[in-house]
């Protein structure tokens, strides 16, 4: 863990009200895995006082990291803000990241869940795994935009609540309806019955419905939890959930943990 001054790559709002920052910070990008996150400083005084968890979305050589975040208050707002050349104070890279021993991966990102999943995509892909991505969004316009990533490295299905772009639907839908495989013009079209471990980002009713699924409950399926945090290391104990294993941290234990810790 390191605390530095990073200065502003770049800072674009890529969807309505979601932007994608790139700052420069090797010594953080150089360590960091996928999973992990950053605590930012979100602001030029002490209001907000506290900084703000933010995964760390993406890497690349020359040590520049890239955070994705939706604008839902005063500090993301601030952040949102911020343009290249200014300069950002960054804690990191913090907490347990995705455990990943297998060939065959299959994401799950609901909304702005996507934000970790992109960081695991690529270096699994980099390591020459296969990877299949499930996104959700309610509009096409809240769909993230794949195509600023490499070309071909992975396989995507987009469902929108609205039937805007791709399947209509919720992307728990595609895991519920195992008959869909039959339609998919995914490069791999069976990636219902063949992953050998599920990754997810997104909201709690998304995992509850996951857990539900009756496949999924012999896979490893690790998701990533989301708490307000004070510290980001383990200091203040204000990000405790409970979990099957007891009172567990988010920001030291997580934010990686196994769906059937979290769900009954």
């Amino acid at each position: 863990m390191k605390q530095i001054i990073a200065p502003v790559l770049s800072n674009e709002e890529i969807m309505p009200g979601v932007h994608l920052l790139w700052a420069e910070a090797p010594q953080i990008a150089g360590a960091a895995q996928p999973g992990q996150f950053v605590m930012v400083r979100t602001s030029e005084d002490h209001d907000p006082l506290l900084r703000r968890p933010l995964s760390i979305h993406r890497v690349v050589e020359n040590g520049a990291l890239a955070l994705l975040f939706e604008v839902v208050g005063r500090g993301t707002d601030w952040l949102a803000q911020r343009k290249a050349g200014e300069r950002l104070d960054l804690l990191g890279p913090l907490g347990r990241g995705f455990d990943v021993h297998s060939q065959k991966l299959l994401l799950v990102a609901g909304g702005i869940g996507i934000a970790p999943l992109i960081f695991l995509a690529e270096k699994a892909a980099a390591d020459g795994r296969h990877v299949t991505v499930l996104t959700g969004a309610k509009t096409a316009d809240k769909v993230y935009p794949f195509n600023n990533l490499t070309p071909g490295i992975l396989a995507v299905e987009i469902t929108t609540e609205d039937g805007s772009l791709g399947k209509q639907g919720m992307v728990t839908d595609l895991l519920a309806d195992r008959d869909h495989v039959v339609d998919l013009t995914a490069v791999d079209a069976d990636y219902l019955t063949g992953p050998d471990q599920i990754f997810a980002c997104g909201q709690l009713a998304m995992y509850e419905a996951m857990a539900s699924i009756d496949w999924l409950k012999d896979k490893s399926v690790q998701v990533s939890m989301e708490a307000r945090m004070g510290c980001g290391f383990g200091g203040c104990a204000g990000c405790a959930i409970e979990t099957k294993r007891g009172l567990k941290l988010v920001c030291q234990d997580g934010p990686i943990f196994e769906l059937t810790d979290l769900i009954r």
